[in-house]
């Protein structure tokens, strides 16, 4: 059997793409997990921030983004995956419930940690 042997450090590397509007394209920039949308401030004090009562608008796997509303209020939350990974998830359904802290990023409102709704539902010990 002949293997062909491929090295993905020369493969070609499309430019990220960019917002149509903010209901099918992830923001500029939003490739590095709240990277530098977020003030270092606001990042390191992420686990003191509330678990807001959030519903899946959609997420695709494929592009590595989607959206969420938090219950009661009407502007998109924006989800990358990579937040998904180091919540311990590896895609969301849409019309799922699920807890959320979210950071204002310099374009938008955006997921920094995503739990589960029974996590979210749990009181602290």
């Amino acid at each position: 059997m002949v293997r062909a042997s491929t090295s993905l450090s020369s493969a070609p590397t499309a430019a990220p793409k960019r917002w149509k509007s903010s209901r099918s394209a992830p923001p500029e920039g939003a490739a590095f997990v709240l990277g530098e949308d977020v003030p270092p401030e606001v990042a390191s004090t992420i686990a003191d921030l509330p678990i807001e009562p959030a519903r899946v608008k959609w997420f695709d796997k494929g592009k590595g983004f989607g959206f969420a509303n938090v219950f009661g209020r009407a502007e998109d939350v924006f989800v990358h995956i990579e937040v998904l990974r180091q919540s311990g998830f590896a895609d969301l359904q849409p019309g799922e419930a699920v807890g959320m802290r979210i950071v204002d990023g310099k374009r938008g409102r955006m997921a920094a940690q995503v739990v589960s709704w029974e996590a979210a539902l749990r009181k602290p010990a």
